[in-house]
């Protein structure tokens, strides 16, 4: 028995396909199959009920992964007693960010922590959130930058910044020049989301749930489209084809008029969300984090109201 058959066992329970299990792994399907069956012979148990296009864990097999889970968490925490004695600023810092953060917080993080702790590189990577909470609790990763709500417990979780949300549109829109906008509003409108797996699509759909159901009354939304960045999405809207909601630090300029798009803020209180900097309980490098959320903080994100508050359990 091995941790990389115990990962593998665990990274089957939670995607239930063996392919996409394989790419969460990033290794070929055959290798992490044979693997897998390599310690169902050992123990001599079945641990997964395969056939259909789900995979499902026995009963006796939920166990062995509960199991799995908690040695592949001490591991971590193995790793981490070997750091205690060391300097938790120097040597590198694995963050896990998501993709609707990243482009827009990396720039200035990065650049903060090569100033002010240049013996601690960051090593990113942009991914969902749950992918993240994943490789977090495989200890992969040191932390990770979310917005909650999180789907997962047991984890410290600090705040960092909240971050109100406004609409964009083409600038010969209807609404282009108007002070606000109401969420009851968007309804009648094209929206154009983020696609599923974004943990953004389902804060913008909590503003409006009417974009989730695909309609073409003409008291409903008249079409919705999906894509895969926020990027993407915002050439879209000024092309014409539709309007999107956007978080404030996606966008360079609330009030710039020589762009082809316009932003309006919502009405009464706009809809946010929170972010905030999730680790391990068992992580030692406190002083890393502390240093991170520092320059979060110091990092110059327009519309934000940045965050002071201790940690607590997630």
């Amino acid at each position: 028995m091995t941790l990389t058959e115990l990962k593998y066992i665990v990274a089957v329970a939670r995607q239930k396909h063996f392919g996409h299990a394989a790419e969460a792994c990033f290794v070929a399907q055959p290798t992490l199959s044979v693997a897998i069956k390599k310690l169902e012979d050992e123990l001599g148990v079945t641990i997964f009920e395969r056939g259909g296009t789900e995979v499902s864990t026995t009963p006796l097999g939920a166990q062995i992964v509960a199991q799995a889970e908690r040695v592949l968490e001490q591991t971590a925490v193995i790793k981490e007693i070997a750091k205690q004695n060391k300097d938790p600023l120097n040597g590198p810092f694995r963050l896990g960010i998501i993709y609707t953060i990243g482009p827009y917080l990396l720039p200035g993080l990065v650049k903060t922590m090569i100033d002010k702790v240049p013996q601690m590189p960051l090593i990113l990577q942009e991914n969902f959130t749950v992918k993240l909470i994943e490789l977090l609790r495989q200890g992969e990763l040191d932390a990770a930058i979310m917005a909650l709500p999180l789907p997962d417990q047991g984890l410290m979780v600090q705040a960092l910044y909240d971050e109100p949300f406004v609409v964009a549109m083409p600038k010969d829109h209807p609404w282009a020049n108007r002070s606000s906008v109401s969420a009851e509003e968007l309804k009648t409108e094209t929206m154009l989301l983020l696609g599923s797996g974004h943990c953004f699509r389902d804060q913008v759909l909590e503003v409006c749930p009417e974009m989730a159901r695909f309609s073409t009354a003409s008291d409903g939304i008249a079409r919705t489209f999906e894509g895969s960045s926020l990027e993407t999405i915002r050439h879209m809207v000024a092309s014409g084809i539709g309007i999107t909601v956007l978080p404030m630090a996606s966008v360079p300029d609330l009030h710039a008029t020589d762009s082809m798009l316009r932003y309006v803020p919502f009405s009464n209180r706009a809809p946010d969300r929170r972010v905030v900097i999730a680790w391990r309980k068992s992580f030692t490098r406190h002083a890393a984090i502390d240093a991170i959320r520092q320059a979060v903080l110091n990092c110059e994100l327009p519309g934000v109201t940045m965050l002071d508050e201790a940690a607590t359990a997630q």
